[in-house]
């Protein structure tokens, strides 16, 4: 028996080093990967909660529950994967405190309907608080073995431990007031800015760059596959409209081709260089993710309004797509395009193709004229590139 406790100690001794900033051709491991696909079960249960709540046409508390739901999800993926590009040193006790913020992960994601049902985030909650067992033993660690970042990592974990104890005692309490939620997303929003104040963690741009790239791809794949799920259902129903259909379905891998070409037309490892930007950058990848998320609902929503199955009205199933791809628009432009030098025809071409998305809503075919106007800034932006290379 000692002898397994030594072994334990020894483990828990294994030193953390942090990862070099500068690391060449530094790649998401296939652990990082594995943590991203568990999360996906989250993201899809909150984006089906959203599909049923805006279709049976309770758009207020379905887009307040999302974005507090999609927060709790973001946020707990967000903080791992800062900290993995910063001491990720892939040996046994790294790997089983991140399969333990896996398994909160998915407890999260069991308490999604009830969340969005009655308001109840008991176990939403509860799965937080086994991510975070995890993650505040990984500052832990990393604080013992990183003397130069010690108060850096020490803040980490006091951050997230009262920030915790927050959650929890509102939980007791049974009282969830919005304001007190966004109360405690400032907090937890500060805990980075106020730990890094110290001495910035050894994150790597190229590596910070491909992870949310790498979300980016799977919240994408969740709105195919949501969609994909949608058509089928409507395809077994009789009577329903196949013109419609097919519009919606056209349109709707146009927008979510366009969306993937878009976030990849340019690299954001460039300008990922003081904490200030990446923290503006990661911050308002929110935006991107619940905006990409929320198109596969969408998508689902306007499915369902074809085969008479929503009690929402045609301006709202078509906003339902419209706002969603119209933020992600201004977002990408906000996050990415505005930080290269490029013509400023083509910089405003991201807000102007937005208010074009908008004005869409109120046109015949909503979905794929949406589909189309981002396939034309998909093709300027090629036109853009071969232009560049040609002149160089």
């Amino acid at each position: 028996m000692a002898t397994k406790i030594d072994y334990i100690g020894e483990l828990w001794r294994l030193p953390m080093r942090p990862r070099n900033p500068d690391e060449a051709h530094r790649q998401s491991s296939f652990l990082e990967l594995f943590f991203d696909l568990c999360f996906v079960v989250a993201i899809a249960q909150a984006a089906a909660q959203l599909h049923h709540a805006l279709a049976e046409d309770h758009i207020l508390s379905g887009i307040i529950n999302f974005a507090m739901v999609f927060f709790a999800i973001w946020w707990a993926w967000m903080n791992f994967t800062w900290f993995a590009s910063a001491y990720d040193n892939d040996d046994v006790p790294f790997r089983i405190a991140t399969f333990v913020q896996i398994t909160g992960a998915l407890i999260l994601a069991a308490g999604v309907q009830r969340g969005f049902a009655d308001q109840n985030y008991t176990i939403i909650v509860l799965g937080y608080i086994v991510m975070r067992i995890g993650l505040v033993t990984l500052w832990i660690r990393a604080a013992f073995s990183d003397p130069e970042r010690r108060a850096t990592n020490a803040r980490y974990a006091i951050g997230i431990v009262v920030a915790q104890v927050g959650w929890v005692a509102m939980l007791l309490s049974g009282y969830w007031p919005f304001w007190c939620f966004v109360a405690m997303v400032i907090f937890e929003l500060l805990v980075p800015v106020w730990a890094e104040s110290k001495k910035e963690t050894p994150w790597h741009p190229g590596h910070i760059a491909e992870r949310y790239g790498l979300l980016t791809i799977i919240v994408l794949g969740e709105s195919v596959l949501a969609a994909t799920n949608a058509v089928q259902v409507a395809l077994n129903q009789q009577g329903a409209g196949f013109d419609a259909l097919l519009a919606v379905i056209g349109g709707g891998l146009l927008i979510l081709f366009s969306m993937w070409w878009l976030y990849f037309s340019k690299s954001a490892a460039k300008f990922l260089s003081s904490i200030r930007v990446p923290l503006t950058w990661g911050y308002g990848h929110y935006f991107v993710f619940v905006s990409a998320a929320a198109v596969g609902a969408g998508l689902a929503v306007n499915v369902d309004h074809i085969v008479g199955h929503t009690a929402i009205g045609d301006l709202g199933a078509a906003a339902s797509i419209t706002i969603p791809v119209a933020i992600y628009l201004c977002m990408l432009w906000f996050l990415h395009i505005r930080h290269y030098k490029l013509k400023w025809m083509y910089k405003l071409l991201f807000p102007a193709a937005a208010v074009a998305v908008l004005l869409s809503t109120f046109s015949s075919w909503p979905i794929l004229t949406t589909g189309l106007i981002t396939v034309t800034m998909v093709g300027l932006g090629v036109f853009r590139a071969h232009h560049d290379r040609k002149a160089s």
